[in-house]
């Protein structure tokens, strides 16, 4: 245990964070993802919600402020005009740890093509659909 690191980040999701560099994208998946397909690395965070994960990653990481949209979510059925209630969810979690960022739905295969080339995927067991989202890391300024 560590003072100030949310104990849901275990040691190789906390030692990814920490390897990862300034624009590197972490996506954060739900139990119904391909997840084992689409990852270049890939975390479990078996037992665990997308929420609760995001949640304890934007307590650690910085979100890159240097782009308009750094924050991206997967959409319901692949339309980006559609949403579910998970993402009104997701979007207050980033209101609160990364204040004045949105989050940006992206359509079906937009989005898949995006969490292939992610640095790292974490494989939660998230039950509800459509519970993807991915982060874009920023600096932690001097």
């Amino acid at each position: 245990m560590l003072i100030g690191i949310p104990p849901i980040l275990g040691p190789e999701l906390l030692a990814t964070l920490r390897a990862m560099g300034h624009t590197d994208e972490i996506a954060l998946v739900d139990g119904n993802y391909p997840a084992l397909e689409h990852a270049r690395r890939l975390i479990r965070a078996d037992g665990h919600d997308l929420l609760s994960v995001l949640d304890a990653v934007l307590q650690v990481t910085p979100v890159d402020d240097f782009v308009d949209e750094a924050i991206f979510r997967s959409s319901v059925k692949g339309d980006p005009a559609l949403s579910d209630p998970v993402h009104a969810e997701i979007q207050a979690i980033c209101a609160r740890r990364a204040p004045g960022r949105s989050v940006t739905p992206l359509a079906g295969a937009e989005f898949y093509a995006r969490v292939k080339s992610a640095h790292t995927v974490v494989a939660t067991s998230e039950p509800r659909l459509y519970a993807n989202v991915i982060v874009r890391k920023g600096v932690i300024y001097p």
